[in-house]
């Protein structure tokens, strides 16, 4: 029944030599991976007016200086990340880039980090959507968790059927908000140059401005800034796209940068032109909706649109998480379950990690997950930085033809990211100070998982010059723990038989009775094995078992033998009947796994009823 509703929900398996239809072409990567990048211009231009409303609206001609600032910046990520795609084609963005030119630990700040940011874009953006649906829908909002929760498992559901198919499905919200955006600002524009836009509704460019500070631009322009979110998870998908992979990825990189640009300068400068001012009621997408066409099917158009772009930003990290994901458990600093593909070649583990992990943070935050945009923005801008600098020294330490241009817009870039992360710290510390706390907690976790696989590593490894047939053979203890005289018990000590000529079974018995019984019914049976048995006045099992097996462990050490316990195991036809029979050979199984020197042997015997 499992497997049926499996197949029904996720699709046929497909093969290995399958995987190269599951690459993506541009059109398909540039909606699958720009999604949450594009979707930042819902509410990036909103988040400058925010810091310049708390002078007055005669300040917010500054939006439009500011606005320039993050296209330069947006351009300064765009020829970095490009030169990063070309330098890094297996992958992994940030976390290869520092790692190779910073260290290990910086490598390891960047990877954390944005696993982390990726996790809380799912979160933040599901939770945007839900708000406005729920916006739409008054009725709705008692249920705001509920849908969340929903929306968060359709989106993992869609990206475990595979790349491709997920693609499919997603690629049409996010052309269709491009498409909204896109006659919003043409006939904004229009409106403005056959003067039907009001020009009383805005400040000139220039008008003084009390109470007006540098650093309150700083502040603003930082907040504009998370309109740059998502722009690196292109660098860390490259293995997603179809051959020539880097340059698909470049063009892809470029072609969302051109758009993020269009978008958000656009959105930008109708905004101040039209006088619009963030409400606590209205965003600023809404009122500048209502401004151009009024409340009729283009508006609604656009609010629609909106929200849909908003719930499938989630969807960039369900594609670059699994993959970064990828990169680190390849370097031993994540579980290897990470770089298993799934039935459907995706790296399922990863996906369903991430589904779960957005699930949790809208359970523990109710849906409100505001207060940890500003916690995202620094997930985001840490790897940016650190990606500048590890530029910077690869340059700096390889000097290849042309070095110092890309040496200088990479200096560019970090000097502006780490001036944004001081901000963020300065400005909003009390919203930011987790990242204090959770970025050296992940690497701490990423270092004990890689010193547990080195330690593994090193018990594991041998001596190939030792040859296998050279070593001497040993003589082989069995033992056979029995609960009584079945069918089960028969095939295992037929298998003990078989393959030494030492074999004892053990029974541990509750009371004098039943140790007396078993002994007139094994000396009956005439099995060939002898029987010796240990009375458990506490009725247990695992302590009278575990001291028998460490005095016969002794014994079988002295003797220079091996020792082999055989569990009898029977198995239920409907996994519904292991519920109705106590766990004891599991048990003890658990238990035998920590005995040293002790060699466990399991003989099932299926059930047909």
């Amino acid at each position: 029944m499992f497997y049926k509703l499996k197949r029904f929900l996720i699709g046929k398996p497909l093969q290995s030599n399958e995987l190269h239809g599951q690459k993506l072409n541009n059109l398909k990567a540039l909606a699958i991976l720009s999604s949450d990048a594009l979707s930042s211009v819902a509410y990036g231009p909103e988040q400058i007016l925010l810091v310049l409303a708390t002078i007055s609206v005669l300040a917010f001609w500054y939006s439009i200086p500011i606005a320039i600032g993050v296209l330069v910046l947006l351009a300064v990520l765009i020829l970095s990340y490009r030169q990063i795609i070309y330098a890094y084609p297996s992958g992994g963005g940030a976390y290869m880039v520092a790692k190779e030119n910073l260290g290990t630990n910086y490598g390891l700040v960047a990877g954390g980090s944005l696993l982390v940011d990726y996790i809380l874009t799912v979160a933040v953006s599901v939770s945007a959507g839900t708000d406005a649906i729920t916006s739409a829908f008054p009725v709705l909002h008692p249920y705001t968790v509920q849908i969340a929760i929903l929306l968060v498992a359709l989106i993992t559901l869609l990206n475990l059927r595979g790349l491709t198919e997920s693609a499919s499905i997603l690629a049409y919200p996010v052309y269709l908000f491009v498409l909204a955006l896109v006659i919003v600002i043409i006939v904004g524009i229009y409106q403005i140059l056959t003067g039907h836009a009001t020009t009383a509704a805005h400040t000139s460019i220039g008008t003084p401005v009390m109470g007006i500070s540098f650093f309150l631009l700083l502040k603003a322009f930082s907040s504009g800034c998370s309109a740059l979110t998502g722009v690196e998870a292109i660098s860390n998908a490259i293995p997603n796209f179809k051959e020539p992979a880097p340059k698909n990825a470049a063009f892809t990189l470029t072609c969302m940068g051109i758009i993020l640009a269009v978008l958000f300068s656009g959105i930008v400068f109708l905004a101040y032109w039209y006088g619009i001012a963030p409400s606590g009621k209205e965003t600023v997408m809404s009122q500048l909706s209502a401004s151009i066409f009024g409340r009729d099917f283009m508006y609604y158009f656009v609010q629609a649109t909106t929200a849909l772009i908003l719930v499938l930003a989630a969807n960039t990290g369900f594609s670059a998480f699994p993959l970064l994901a990828y990169n680190l458990a390849k370097d031993k600093y994540m579980p290897r379950a990470f770089t298993a593909r799934g039935d459907r070649l995706g790296y399922s583990n990863g996906i369903i990690t991430l589904g779960m992990a957005s699930i949790f943070l809208i359970i523990i935050f109710k849906g409100k997950t505001e207060s940890l945009i500003p916690l995202y923005a620094v997930g985001v801008f840490i790897p940016f930085a650190l990606s500048q600098t590890g530029m910077i020294f690869k340059w700096l330490r390889t000097k290849p033809k042309g070095w110092g241009w890309k040496f200088s817009v990479n200096l560019l870039g970090a000097l502006i990211c780490y001036l944004i992360l001081v901000i963020f710290f300065v400005t909003k510390f009390g919203q930011v100070w987790l990242s204090l706390l959770f970025v050296p907690a992940v690497v701490f976790v990423f270092h004990q998982i890689h010193r547990h696989y080195v330690a593994v590593a090193e018990q594991l490894r041998i001596d190939e010059s030792v040859k296998v047939m050279s070593l001497e053979e040993t003589g082989n203890l069995v033992i056979i723990p029995v609960s009584g005289i079945t069918t089960v018990v028969e095939k295992s000590l037929l298998y003990a038989k078989s393959i030494s000529k030492d074999a004892v079974a053990v029974y541990i018995g509750y009371s004098h009775e039943s140790i007396e019984k078993m002994k007139r019914d094994w000396e009956a049976w005439e099995t060939g094995v002898q029987l010796i048995t240990v009375y458990s006045p506490y009725r247990g099992v695992i302590k009278p078992l575990g001291d028998f097996l460490e005095a016969m462990r002794e014994k079988a050490d002295q003797c220079g033998s091996a020792m082999t316990v055989i569990m009898p195991q029977f198995v239920t036809k409907k996994w519904w009947h292991r519920l109705l029979h106590n766990q004891s050979g599991l048990l003890i199984i658990a238990y035998l796994l920590k005995v040293k020197n002790v060699h466990i042997t399991i003989v099932p015997y299926q059930l047909k009823k």
